[in-house]
């Protein structure tokens, strides 16, 4: 079996610039959790968020799950695991550390989304921007942190570099 190419510059970039908006969307997502309650552009106060909504209107296979969890007593405690997986994977993918358990909890997290609320009526729904039918942005951005996983793009560029002493090595490899 052949040794594989290193990856070329442009393909670098294109991984780096990929787990960097991914981190951004995750970080986002739960800054956003966490700093509700919030202000309207026309000065309502926006309620706390809560996943109860959002479980509650599960559907698929597992929505008898979400549902009970939906009226659990630690709610809560859910809501910001959540939000603090959220962030902590957003981070990790944008500073790129410990990138692989990064890209490991975003997938987790998005497949917990996507089973949450399988889009299986091939039908625009309330709230979603298209019509969706088995494939779903949840799912195409498993897809994408499957891709970040499997380069490794901590080996690329961010603060696993540093932390695995591994900087000098690349500045080598650069340099040849």
């Amino acid at each position: 079996m052949p040794i594989p190419d290193p990856l070329s510059r442009l393909q670098q970039v294109g991984l780096i610039v990929l787990r960097t908006l991914v981190g951004w969307h995750f970080l986002y997502e739960g800054y956003y959790k966490a700093i509700l309650p919030a202000w309207s552009r026309d000065a309502s106060l926006l309620g706390r968020w809560s996943s109860a909504g959002y479980l509650r209107a599960a559907t698929g296979p597992f929505e008898s799950i979400f549902h009970r969890l939906a009226g659990a007593p630690w709610l809560d405690k859910i809501d910001l695991l959540i939000m603090a997986a959220l962030v902590l994977v957003g981070l990790s993918l944008l500073l790129g550390l410990f990138t692989q358990a990064g890209c490991v909890g975003a997938m987790l997290l998005l497949a917990l989304f996507y089973f949450s609320n399988m889009p299986l009526q091939g039908v625009s729904q309330p709230g979603a921007e298209g019509a969706y039918l088995i494939v779903n942005k949840n799912l195409i951005e498993i897809a994408a942190v499957l891709v970040l996983w499997s380069f490794r793009t901590g080996r690329i560029a961010g603060l696993d570099l540093l932390r695995t002493g591994a900087v000098a090595a690349r500045t080598e490899a650069l340099a040849s």
